[in-house]
């Protein structure tokens, strides 16, 4: 502590100036020690690696293929198969980033925690901005998409849909989107359960999404017509990329298991297994799905629908039974998707609310549940009021650009780490780095670049909304600001 009598000048000497501040790491120690705690109650570890892995496969399996499918195909045509590879290898690259850092700094904050502990307070700040853009617009995405399928259930059962007035958002010929709302508010209610109960509801629907997806395959490649891949890359190589840039936020998921890191019952070792595995079940099961669907229905017929795995079924059969089948299976599918990653967004805010960046209320944890409840109904009423009020396409591409950004400084911060703490103990290593995450930011950097100039000037604005707080309320809250915090 500062000797209050001490000449102005030498007060002045010993505090750190403004660039110092901004680049205030947090240490690693300090923020493995930390995890668990919020205001006035404590996480609870009860999640093991199958779990883990649910997790991640419910936060990811399902947002591409049952939603954004019809917006991706239009743009690559049948190369949109190719999209997806292009989408998986950029998120493999990232994930085997997130699988060291998440085995090294198991802490509910993913990316923005191990920025947090390697580039400094104010990078941590930007990616942890980018991360509520990620979870929060992916949430009110995929659940827009879970009212079309909704739709295609209610008219293949009681032959009755809800009115275009509520059940699209502003734009798309409606005026509130209620189903988008009413699936976040479900989700909501099954995570104030708490975290085990929240994965136990999960896994159950996640083997309901994957039987869904073999189901479709089986009858969807009765219809599959070798004509429909004659031009393979109409709208050529731009096509492909910025459909890939769209389906990479099919990808997002896999990182659902790092938020979950101090809810882990062995987090070092069970979060890297998590991540890799959720991937590589999803890639195979996303290129498989797509190419069965475009070899089934003609490339220039998507997009009319977000509910396009369904209508191929029903065409395919000459009957709406499949369809039907289908659309109640996307409906419970899309709802663990909603679910997994509405609490990941949940624990990254936690974070940065047990850091003073957001205010207290966030890392407020129940002490009967162990679930911060305040957190999760704040976020889940944004979420859900974003859903109902605004397009699939363009939350969409919000998403991916807030992803990618997150992703690339995660391929930064593993490398940073490596120079700067090479004495630990990591459960998993990256292999050939710093070659595979200097590939896995170029990727992101290339996907970015291809998504349009409309995203790019939102994410601007919400860049710019989100360093006002920062320097307004975050700069000045921080913990690190005080040594005794």
């Amino acid at each position: 502590m500062l000797d209050q009598g001490a000449p102005p000048h030498h007060r002045t000497s010993q505090s750190p100036g403004v660039g110092a501040r901004l680049m205030r790491r947090k240490p690693v120690e300090r923020l493995v020690a930390e995890g668990g705690q919020g205001e006035g109650g404590s996480l609870r570890r009860t999640l093991g690696l199958w779990q883990l892995t649910m997790i991640s496969i419910g936060a990811t399996l399902g947002t591409g293929i049952f939603v954004v499918l019809g917006e991706a195909v239009p743009k690559a045509g049948p190369a949109v198969t190719l999209s997806f590879v292009i989408a998986g290898l950029t998120a493999l690259f990232s994930a085997l980033s997130y699988a060291e850092l998440a085995g090294t700094i198991p802490v509910a904050g993913s990316s923005y925690s191990y920025v947090y502990a390697t580039m400094g307070e104010l990078i941590a700040w930007i990616c942890g901005w980018c991360l509520v853009l990620e979870y929060g617009v992916s949430v009110a995405a995929v659940a827009v998409g879970w009212g079309e399928y909704l739709n295609e259930l209610l008219d293949g059962t009681i032959g009755v849909t809800i009115p275009d007035a509520l059940s699209a958002p502003p734009g798309d010929g409606g005026v509130f989107n209620l189903p988008a709302l009413i699936v976040v508010l479900l989700a909501m209610v099954f995570l104030l359960g708490g975290a085990r109960e929240s994965a136990r509801a999960n896994t159950i629907m996640v083997a309901v999404k994957i039987a869904a997806l073999i189901l479709f395959c089986a009858i969807g490649i009765q219809g599959f017509r070798s004509g429909n891949y004659e031009h393979f890359m109409p709208l050529g190589m731009a096509g492909v990329s910025a459909a890939g840039a769209t389906l990479f936020f099919s990808y997002i998921g896999f990182d659902a298991a790092s938020t979950a890191g101090e809810e882990a019952k062995n987090a070092q070792r069970d979060l890297p297994r998590a991540i890799m595995l959720s991937l590589v079940i999803v890639t195979a099961l996303y290129v498989l799905v797509a190419a069965v669907a475009v070899g089934a229905k003609p490339w220039q017929r998507f997009g009319d629908s977000e509910a396009a795995l369904a209508q191929i079924m029903r065409e395919v059969t000459g009957q709406t039974f499949w369809g039907t089948l289908l659309a109640a299976c996307a409906v419970i599918a899309i709802a663990s998707v909603v679910l997994t990653v509405l609490y990941g967004q949940t624990r990254i805010l936690f974070a940065m609310s047990r850091d003073g960046l957001v205010p207290k209320v966030f890392a407020r944890v129940h002490p009967k549940t162990g679930t911060p409840r305040t957190n999760t109904v704040i976020v889940s009423l944004f979420c859900g009021v974003l859903a109902a009020a605004i397009p699939l396409g363009q939350l969409a591409d919000a998403t991916s650009i807030g992803t990618l950004f997150a992703f690339g400084l995660v391929n930064i911060a593993v490398v940073v780490l490596r120079r700067t703490r090479p004495d630990m103990p990591r459960t998993f290593r990256v292999p050939l780095s710093p070659v595979l995450p200097a590939l896995g930011l170029a990727f992101c950097v290339w996907m970015m670049g291809s998504l349009s100039t409309v995203t790019w000037a939102v994410f601007g604005v919400w860049m710019a909304v989100g360093l006002v707080f920062y320097f307004v309320y975050g700069h000045r809250r921080s913990r690190l600001a005080t040594p005794e915090s």
